[in-house]
């Protein structure tokens, strides 16, 4: 494990504990060499899913992935990490829960604005943006007019 700060591969884990309902491991680790803490987190591998991307390509489900889009979409929101993590969670037992070994990433990104909505409007405006690809200004009022009517 490298540490986020120095690079050092030598770390010792300072504290231990089950997070996520027990579906993971969440450890404390210090840095040996510059002896700065970090959290690490380790994961059941659970079925493998693999996401087609809009141009017919495959490449693995990456929750990481998934949580750094809606981290960016939630910047300066009143929104925790941990609120984020949950979401993930969630969308990833969905996902699971459908039994497919490919899930389009339209899915995906279908199933994150539903729960962002819910959550942040400002967050879900923000992911929508990208995830629909607005062209111009007239399809951002859209998509805006379109949550103001609910």
């Amino acid at each position: 494990m490298k540490c986020p700060f120095c690079s050092h591969e030598e770390d010792k884990v300072v504290d231990s504990r089950t997070a996520q309902d027990g579906r993971a491991v969440r450890r404390r680790r210090e840095c040996l060499k510059c002896g700065k803490r970090f959290t690490t987190y380790e994961f059941i591998e659970t079925v493998s899913l693999t996401v087609v991307k809009n141009d017919a390509r495959r490449e693995p489900f990456d929750r990481q992935k998934l949580l750094k889009g809606m981290t960016l979409a939630c910047n300066k929101r009143p929104i925790s990490e941990k609120k984020l993590e949950s979401i993930v969670d969630e969308i990833e037992e969905e996902l699971l829960a459908l039994s497919k070994k490919e899930i389009t990433s339209q899915e995906i990104g279908e199933l994150v604005m539903k729960k962002l909505k819910d959550v942040d409007e400002v967050a879900y405006v923000r992911f929508a943006s990208v995830y629909r690809k607005f062209k111009d200004k007239n399809e951002f009022f859209d998509e805006l007019k379109g949550l103001l009517g609910e």
